[in-house]
């Protein structure tokens, strides 16, 4: 039986800032007065039968609506999706009846070896196709679309044939599922290939995204000294990434934002203000964005 209370079982997610759930916050996230607009949990986190973390999650899914997050589906794999995990996916999701699912444009399993790390894919046909069929074989076991997340990369493949925003475009053409825009994987991307953020975005297909994710990023140098920056998810989100935010809610319109923080995670209270601070750009822009005024004609 799904957990939780019915009143979020066919609600989507509200256009508001939420936080990705950890376990040394929810106490403070239930005692609180304040409510965050949702909650998200990676999926790989959970897909044990029962114990603590189970019941904590239930007791969120009482109060506040929760997005599911796949980090190990590894939807680009060449041999092919994990039956056992794909099953162990759908389990989790039937039991807590979130709102939105998704995964990344990623691969991390090679014949039987898992990598733990999110790795690049070469933007060409046969990747196109491979991902496609993995997305309907995901979206069929689940019973609903999933959204696909841009990722942020280091290196680039020579085999490209298509750049990545037209490759995610076709990706979600031929399968029917969603998008998540990561704003800091756009801006880490760009600083490591060379690329203005702002040119990506402008051939983003925004009409298509569904969620946004925002995160710290850690900067480093490469071998030549030239910049190099790294998904760290430790720390708060930049200005930069906030800038680029405020231009796709500008465009798009409110849309339900994750901050994402998983690693050296601080107190409640540091994340929620990370939150608010989306909440507050969410606001601004309510009813002056572009897409978000033909959405609400529609």
């Amino acid at each position: 039986m799904p957990a939780g209370s019915p009143q979020f079982a066919d609600m989507p997610l509200p256009p508001r800032a939420g936080a990705g759930l950890k376990p040394e916050h929810v106490d403070a996230i239930l005692a609180e007065d304040y409510r965050i607009g949702f909650l998200e949990f990676h999926a790989e986190n959970y897909m044990g039968a029962g114990g603590p973390a189970h019941r904590a999650l239930t007791a969120v899914r009482e109060r506040f609506p929760l997005s599911v997050h796949g980090v190990g589906l590894s939807i680009g794999a060449e041999r092919g999706l994990d039956p056992a995990h794909l099953e162990r996916l759908a389990r989790v999701v039937e039991r807590y009846q979130p709102a939105m699912v998704s995964e990344h444009l990623a691969w991390s399993t090679h014949t039987d070896h898992y990598y733990n790390d999110l790795l690049p894919l070469p933007y060409n046909r046969d990747t196109l196709d491979r991902i496609v069929h993995h997305i309907d074989q995901v979206q069929t076991r689940l019973k609903r679309p999933i959204l696909l997340e841009n990722p942020s990369t280091y290196v680039a493949f020579e085999q490209s044939t298509m750049s990545e925003t037209d490759f995610i475009a076709e990706i979600a053409r031929h399968s029917g599922c969603g998008l998540l825009l990561d704003v800091n994987n756009v801006f880490v991307s760009a600083t490591n290939h060379g690329w203005k953020p702002l040119s990506y975005l402008r051939d983003f297909p925004l009409e298509l995204v569904e969620e946004i994710h925002l995160a710290g990023n850690a900067e480093d140098t490469d071998d030549e000294g030239e910049p190099l920056l790294i998904d760290a998810h430790d720390r708060p989100v930049c200005d930069d990434v906030w800038k680029l935010y405020e231009v796709v809610i500008a465009q798009a319109g409110p849309l339900p934002t994750l901050i994402e923080w998983d690693n050296d995670v601080p107190d409640w209270p540091v994340l929620r203000h990370e939150a608010q601070l989306a909440d507050e750009i969410l606001a601004r822009h309510d009813a002056s964005a572009w897409l978000g005024r033909r959405h609400a004609a529609e």
